[in-house]
Parts: structure tokens; sequence; C-alpha cells
């Protein structure tokens, strides 16, 4: 039988073995909400600048109030003063929105160069021709709500176009209103994917987008006549330990939408044509083959260590087998004692049964006697009680005579009275 430490040895030395091959690092001056503190002062905000249009957002300790829940056409905004330095990143974005039945205001996450001049307060309709990504958050379509992606290299005035929803690049449906809780967003680059996640579903990814260092993060809101409150809770830009951090990546500068990887026919030529482009891409390939061969060294050792205790669980397992099959004994003697013990439990069924029927047989005789006893005895003490009340209730003849022989001489009585006064002589005055 395997023990719980063993499964919580193992289980340690995964989650060792995953940290170890993905280890990301906060980037403090571009990150707020993550340690469940926004602003210790309530007055600002460390590496951010907030702004507003006829309203200034409102820090408290644990959030951000963007827009108010009333109306009035008010307009937020959060910008990073610290640039991306990083090609590999991610940011968990934490916010809720509150709002009447049917809310029209809009919320944009942007990674855009020169984000605070170039866009400021705007949103995806009113923004100018910027140069980066903005995810946009509103109830596009009448829908519950919508979450967007927009990529612009500098060249489209988005408040000048006639269809600016056509400009999305992935999208999905999110009912964020009023949901009593906080919704998750997460937008993470590697070298190979750009995905967007929302309460840890894919909302959309490509692997054709690659967004180059040197943009700055922000946070921008809107409400109309029918307000939306967006409250932020949490922005936090973390890297992973290794990643390049060298702004002069040869991404920056280009087109950094639906890049494809040059095949190795045009690095040969890029690298004949420029010497220096050559030797930094040795020295950057030598940089990543040392962070390769540091990682395999550490998943190698933890995974050693891995398969010295699999290999001593399985021992423990083996001995633990061993010891059950020296128990248990002979397979025969096991199965007669299993037909041993079937027999006994039928005779104690077949036991059971003849006590119950016994017993109730005798139960009914001892009742039906009783019912008799109870009834004769009944029967007689009725019969003497009714020749009991017979003899000691008095004669009614007996009675009557009496009533008769009364009356009689009452009669008598008043005859001869009347006798007597008609015989009196009379008295005359």
């Amino acid at each position: 039988m395997v023990q719980l430490h063993g499964i919580a040895n193992i289980l340690a030395l995964a989650s060792v073995f995953a940290s170890a091959a993905h280890a990301d690092t906060i980037v403090e001056r571009t990150s707020f909400g993550h340690n469940g503190r926004i602003s210790s002062d309530k007055r600002t905000i460390p590496g951010w600048q907030v702004s507003g249009r006829d309203y200034m957002p409102e820090k408290m300790s644990d959030r951000i109030i963007l827009t108010p829940p009333y109306t009035g056409n008010k307009r937020g905004a959060l910008w990073a003063e610290d640039p991306v330095t990083q090609n590999q990143w991610t940011v968990d974005f934490d916010f809720r929105a509150n709002g009447e039945e049917r809310g029209s205001g809009n919320l944009q996450i942007w990674y855009a160069k020169d984000g605070q001049t170039k866009v400021s307060t705007a949103s995806i309709y009113t923004v100018g021709a910027f140069d980066g990504f903005a995810l946009a958050i509103d109830t596009h379509g009448g829908r519950g709500g919508t979450i967007r992606g927009f990529l612009n290299d500098g060249t489209v005035t988005y408040n000048n176009h006639q269809n600016v929803d056509s400009l999305a690049f992935g999208h999905c449906d999110y009912a964020y209103r009023n949901l009593g809780r906080l919704s998750l967003i997460q937008i993470k680059q590697t070298l190979s994917t750009f995905e967007v996640l929302v309460d840890k579903r894919r909302c959309f990814a490509s692997d054709k987008v690659i967004l180059p260092p040197g943009n700055t993060f922000g946070v921008t809101a809107a409400s109309a006549d029918n307000p939306d409150s967006f409250e932020i809770f949490k922005f936090a830009l973390s890297v992973p330990d290794g990643a390049n951090t060298n702004p002069n990546n040869p991404g920056v500068g280009e087109p950094y939408y639906r890049q494809q990887v040059p095949n190795n026919r045009q690095q040969q030529n890029a690298n004949a044509a420029n010497p220096a482009a050559a030797t930094f891409n040795t020295e950057a390939l030598d940089t990543r083959l040392n962070e390769l061969q540091n990682r395999i060294q550490i998943v190698v050792s933890s995974t050693e260590r891995l398969l010295s205790e699999i290999q001593s669980l399985s021992k423990k397992v083996d001995d633990r087998h061993q010891e059950a099959l020296q128990k248990l004994g002979n397979r025969d003697q096991a199965n007669n004692m299993e037909q041993r013990m079937q027999r006994i439990e039928k005779a104690l069924e077949t036991v059971q049964k003849d006590v119950k029927s016994r017993e109730l047989l005798a139960q009914f005789n001892k009742l039906q006697d009783s019912l008799k006893k109870s009834h004769s005895g009944m029967m007689e003490h009725l019969q003497s009680t009714s020749t009991e009340m017979l003899s000691s209730t008095p004669r009614m003849g007996l009675f009557i005579f009496f009533i008769v022989a009364f009356q009689l001489l009452l009669a008598g009585t008043y005859v001869l009275y009347k006798k007597r006064r008609a015989n009196m002589p009379k008295k005359f005055l």
C-alpha cells in the first residue's frame, strides 16, 4: 500500500520540476494590486500615471475606479511609466464592471508606443493612429459583452475609419457586467504564441502575432449616458527568468503582426549582408544554449530524485504485497473457508426463519387463550351482575297496591266526613 507521505513527495518534486521549467518574475514598476494593495496613501500608484477627462479616477487601497457609476461621458486612464524591455511576458488583469441593465461603457487594455501621449484617455473608437495592440471590452453588437483584439502599426487612423469593428483580428463573447465577482483576463506572449485568456479559458490566440519590446502598457475606460463603473483591482506584469531584455531585439521596429519566422536561406543572406547582426545572433544563440543547458540540468536532477523516490515506493509496495500474500495463505484453504462461511450463513438464515415462525405461532396461541379467558370471565361477571341487579330492585306491584289502598282510604275518610257533617244539628243565629 502506497503511503501518503510518498505521494506528497512525488507531488512536491513535480511542482519543483514545473517551477524550474517555468519561473516568472513580477515587474514591480509595471504592476499593482498583486500583493493585495494598490495605493498606500490613496494618492499615487508607484510607476503609473493616472489621468481623466471630466473625472479623476478614484484611488483606493484595493482598487481604482476608472469611471464613476453616474452619467456624464466620463473618461479615466492609467499608463505605466516604464516601457517593456522583454519580448516574452504575461499580464494578469482583474476588473469588475457594474451599471444599469443596459450599459454602454467600454474598457481597453493597451500595449502601445508612446501610449500616454498618442492614446491618453481615448477608446478604440476615438483613438487616432496608434502603434501597438489594444484589447477592447464592451457590449459591441448588442450582445452581453465581447472581448476583441486590435493591431495597428501607426498607419491606420481609427477615429476616421468607417468600420472599426472589422479591424479586430480575434474576439470572443463574454458577459462581464454585474457578475458580482472579479473578471480575470490574461494576455500572454511567448516566442511562438500570442493568446488572450478570460477566466482561465482561451478567448483567442495566434501564432502570427509578435509584439515588440519598447511599448508601454495602459488601461482606459469610458462611460456614456447609460454608465458603467469600471473598477481595476490588479495589473500584474510578469516575465520568465532569462527572457531577452536587450532593447535591440531584432523584432523591434519591424511589422509586428502577421510576422513569419524567416527561413534558413533568408537568415544566411541577412547574416552575410550584416556581419554585426550575425555576431549578435551568435551571441544570443550562445546565451540561449547556456540557459537551456542550465534548465536541462535542473530537470535531470529533479527527474533523478523523482525516479529514486518512485523506486523506493515500488519496493515498499512489493514488500506489502508479499506480506499480504503470506497472511492470506493457500488459495485452496481460502476457498474452503469461504465455502464453510457460506454454509454457516445459510444455516443461520434457516434457523432464524424457524425461530421466527415458532415464536409467532406461540405468540398467537397465547393471544387466543387470553382472549378466550377474558371473554368467558366477562360473560360470567355480566350474568352475576344482572342477577344481583334484578334481585335488589324493589317490586312495582307492591308499590302500586300501596298507592291504590292509600287513595281508597282517603276516599272513604272523605265520605264519612260528609255524612257526619250532614247529620250534625244546625245552629241558627
